[in-house]
């Protein structure tokens, strides 16, 4: 199989997901020769695009809010970390209490309504709310607290 060359494209850090989707959407739209887009969690303000020349990538990225440029290239040795997929498994279910460790709600203690593990979101109702209201939030800025006992029958 034929492999592009890898390019690291930096972003403004946080925004890194909104910056991958129009990019996408701009590969998919103008027929661009982009094989690969790839975002691991553990590198802040950067992702890499596998394309087949430098050309290809910046149509992708140009003009694009939060996308500051094409680095240039990196070898497949140095980013295949990233690639293989790690074991970790979510252990928070629904009706879970969690307490939220970032963002405005920090402090507060809430009930796991729903998980979306493709995006790493949780689906949350704050307990102390006067009136339920659910919110979504970063998997990675909820602690869990206590695990909803299942009932045997």
């Amino acid at each position: 199989m034929e492999m592009g060359e890898i390019f690291v494209v930096r972003t403004t850090t946080g925004r890194e997901s909104q910056v991958i989707e129009k990019v996408a959407a701009r590969v998919k739209q103008q027929g661009l020769p982009v094989f690969a887009i790839l975002k691991p969690r553990e590198v802040k303000g950067y992702f890499f695009v596998e394309a087949e020349e430098l050309d290809d990538v910046n149509r992708a990225v140009y003009g694009i809010q939060h996308a500051k440029g094409v680095l240039g290239t990196v070898k497949l040795d140095e980013i295949k970390k990233f690639l293989i997929p790690t074991t970790e498994s979510i252990k928070i279910h629904a009706g879970d209490i969690v307490e939220i460790v970032s963002g405005p709600f920090k402090g507060e203690k809430a009930k796991v309504k729903r998980i979306t593990k493709v995006k790493e979101e949780v689906v949350v109702e704050l307990l102390e709310a006067a009136v339920p209201i659910p919110i979504t939030v970063k998997l990675d800025s909820v602690r869990l607290i206590k695990t909803e006992e299942k009932k045997e029958e």
